[in-house]
């Protein structure tokens, strides 16, 4: 066979066909916007973590990602006929917050119960408990809760004796702000067989009073032991609660969840996800200590790549609460001696398991308050010998040793804290732990100056679902009046601390590659707001207001005008 060569009429002709054909640019080939967004501020989350933050004009979004970010000039260009041009007049977009840590299910529970967040004494507790135990049907159970005694002005616990006397026939079973201890009143007690002799289970307690019995105060697993007797909500009920708890998320800004709320919750998010009316992002955590053949079966019931819904990391817990004294430390509480609170596992326990979901490829996160429940979970980590590209996480880590901080760095955990927390922490967490243990405490910046990765969140509805408070308590460390600070050298910049929010919160949930900021080809998750909050005084960011919210180019919340 002989090889045919090219001559130079060849060459001509081949040229001459290329030029009646019109090449296409990869302008021509994509879609026209459905969205463009022109005249605004529109910060897109590059340079954030340097405090060299990028801002444009306009943005082009289409099929649910953003697909070109520029002047109006350039983004004018993009429309198409049907495509929605929206005057931003000046004001200031953010890509969407990802709360990295909250619980939908026992918000819109605590919605739908005995809301008692934010009361300031026993008295206002007592008068809210007495009001819906009287609208109730006979035999209701009184749930909810959400009181924080640390507010009132003697800071004394509830007792059974002070619900019995406004529940009547209700069974009361009311968790404390924190969720890691509750008080009940007798007839819950009855309900659930516990005595003054009772054995409580392991990481729990059972307070008694003097004569030996219970004072009506359930500490961590203690709780279930009255908590196995409640009948669960209704499907109807549990729907209502978890809408509203969404509602108030986006109304805040956030457009993705990292939650732990209950199976249930999650077969719920799944209907509305169906239905088309799933109005946020949701990673539901799953409980790390369900056996591992739950765990798989749950994580097989949906598609792990779904943007909208999916399951994620498995979150245990180590210990307790601060406000609870229940947090596991390496020393007795300074304003507790002799108590050193509630570790959840011992540490073989605690490495068996881990090594068995570790090899099954789950992502963990513990649930850590305390300096020794930080180190077991470091512990556990290092002894199951699981790769830092698990990215597994630490939530809270409110109090940790200086030497485990570089420990965090060696083996890839992510710090998953939450700054408002520090904001009603701050009036007595001096006193649980000393000036010395206080000082490490909340220490963001010493994370970061370690090189560990940062994911924010609020611990809704612990706190508030709002990220600003979070922003502002990042930023100053200071109490939302102005008027004391905490420990100021572990204050972080406003890029730091919106990074952690956005992008270190995407990094958490391995989706760093299509959320937290606002670039192309990345999720169209942003927020329009009614301030810049690079600009405005610090105090300004906790006032500031969410004038929408869109989840893939759509708008989920607006603001009534």
């Amino acid at each position: 066979m002989r090889t045919r060569l090219f001559r130079p009429l060849d060459f001509a002709v081949l040229f001459f066909a290329c030029c009646l054909v019109e090449i296409p640019t990869p302008a021509q080939v994509q879609p026209p916007p459905d969205l463009i967004l022109l005249h605004g501020t529109i910060y897109t989350g590059v340079g954030f973590a340097e405090d060299r933050p990028q801002t444009v004009q306009a943005m082009a979004v289409a099929g649910g990602k953003v697909l070109a970010i520029g002047s109006d000039q350039a983004m004018r260009k993009l429309a198409g006929p049907k495509t929605v041009v929206k005057d931003l007049d000046g004001t200031c977009v953010f890509p969407g917050f990802n709360d990295a840590h909250t619980h939908l299910g026992g918000a819109g529970q605590t919605k739908l119960n005995v809301d008692l967040t934010g009361v300031k004494s026993l008295d206002e507790m007592l008068i809210k408990v007495k009001t819906f135990a009287g609208a109730a049907p006979p035999g209701h159970w009184l749930t909810g809760g959400n009181w924080d005694h640390t507010l009132w002005a003697n800071k004394q616990l509830p007792t059974r004796q002070d619900l019995d006397r406004v529940a009547g026939d209700h069974p009361a079973f009311l968790d404390r702000i924190d969720g890691h201890i509750a008080v009940v009143n007798t007839a819950a007690l009855k309900a659930a067989g516990i005595t003054g002799t009772t054995k409580p289970p392991q990481g729990g307690a059972i307070d008694l009073d003097t004569q030996g019995e219970p004072t009506g105060i359930l500490r961590e697993s203690a709780k279930g032991l009255v908590e196995r007797v409640i009948p669960p909500p209704t499907h109807e009920d549990r729907r209502k609660g978890d809408q509203l708890a969404i509602r108030d998320a986006v109304s805040h800004g956030i457009t993705s969840v990292q939650d732990f709320s209950d199976w249930q919750d999650f077969l719920v998010f799944e209907q509305m996800e169906k239905e088309g009316t799933l109005k946020v992002r949701i990673s539901e955590w799953l409980p790390f200590k369900a056996p591992l053949v739950e765990l798989l079966k749950m994580r097989a019931h949906h598609d792990p790549n779904d943007p909208m819904l999916h399951t994620g990391m498995l979150k245990g817990f180590m210990d307790g609460s601060l406000g609870s004294r229940t947090a596991a430390m390496k020393a007795s509480f300074s304003d507790d001696p002799g108590n050193s609170g509630l570790p959840q596992y011992t540490q073989a326990q605690l490495n068996a398991m881990t090594v068995e979901r570790a090899r099954a490829g789950f992502q963990i996160g513990f649930h850590a308050i305390g300096d020794r429940a930080a180190a077991m979970a470091l512990d556990a980590y290092a002894q199951s010998g699981i790769s830092p590209g698990a990215r597994n996480r630490i939530e809270h880590a409110q109090v940790v040793d200086p030497a485990d901080i570089p420990r965090f760095k060696q083996l890839g955990v992510i710090a998953s804290m939450q700054p408002n927390h520090l904001l009603t922490d701050m009036n007595w967490a001096e006193d649980r732990l000393g000036p010395q243990r206080a000082a490490y405490s909340y220490a963001w910046k010493a994370f970061l100056d370690a090189g560990v990765p940062l994911a924010f969140g609020t611990d809704y509805p612990v706190e508030p679902v709002t990220p600003f408070r979070g922003l502002y308590a990042a930023v100053t460390r200071m109490n939302e009046a102005g008027t004391k600070t905490y420990f100021p050298e572990n204050k972080l910049t406003r890029g730091q601390a919106l990074y952690a929010y956005t992008q270190g919160s995407a990094y958490a949930e391995f989706a760093e590659k299509r959320k937290g900021k606002l670039a192309p080809g990345f999720d169209a998750d942003f927020i329009l707001v009614d301030r810049d909050l690079y600009k405005v005084d610090a105090p300004a960011i906790l006032d500031t207001k969410v004038l929408a919210t869109y989840i893939a180019g759509k708008r989920v919340y607006e603001a009534a005008h």
